[in-house]
């Protein structure tokens, strides 16, 4: 991963445009191609970003006060984010590894192992591919194929919030490059299911599905006393 931190504009150049004024930004290079534009605040979300497949292209350029001009451009939509460098205040490159990836809790874990099991809980002709498929940025919960055979990516979580959307999101962009695999769709299952992580989801072409953890375990309720 390499972090910098300039004063820069960024102008991104696709289906429609979009600019941030010159200001101090972190920008985070990893290595998987992606980059990202940082503010100081936004907790995790970036202004604005690039999924790979991506190059980026460094140039000298020097008008109005800037020293050099950064390209990313998207390998396959040809997508741009140019980012115009006045100064840089901070430029450091580390190697993390491979992430062994994100370790669930007890329920999640058991949730995952249910549904497996049970996989056409999800629709009638599923078939269970493998648990817990390895990706180069950490397993997918599960892949799976509907009845018709289509590939289905399905990530799950105990409480769904935004966050487990876009970890879904970065599977689905390296499943569907391989073309043993491809078109992979998503699911994004969960005990509960937060309203703007569902809003998320739909946005990106992920079903969300909502999980009963009883139901699962083939216990059933027959009354609930108050």
């Amino acid at each position: 991963m390499r972090l910098v931190i300039a004063r820069c504009s960024v102008d991104y150049a696709g289906k429609l445009t979009a600019h941030l004024p010159m200001a101090p930004r972190l920008v985070l290079i990893k290595a998987d191609g992606s980059v990202s534009v940082h503010a100081d605040d936004r907790a995790y979300k970036p202004l604005n970003w690039m999924n790979p497949p991506c190059s980026l292209r460094e140039e000298p350029f020097e008008e109005n006060g800037a020293v050099a001009r950064w390209t990313v451009t998207h390998g396959k939509s040809g997508e741009r984010l140019i980012l115009t460098i006045e100064e840089i205040l901070h430029d450091t490159s580390h190697e993390l590894g491979l992430d062994p990836g994100l370790q669930k809790d007890g329920v999640e874990a058991h949730l995952q192992e249910l549904l497996a099991e049970h996989i056409t809980t999800l629709g009638d002709g599923w078939t269970l591919v493998r648990r817990e498929f390895p990706t180069a940025i950490g397993p997918v919960d599960i892949l799976c194929r509907d009845a018709g055979s289509a590939t289905v990516a399905v990530e799950i979580k105990r409480r769904g919030e935004i966050d487990g959307v876009e970890q879904l999101t970065r599977y689905l962009d390296l499943l569907n490059r391989d073309p043993h695999l491809a078109p992979v769709r998503g699911i994004f299952a969960a005990q509960e299911i937060k309203p703007q992580a569902r809003v998320l989801a739909l946005d990106r072409g992920i079903d969300c599905v909502t999980l009963d953890y009883d139901a699962l375990r083939g216990i059933e309720h027959e009354g609930t006393l108050f």
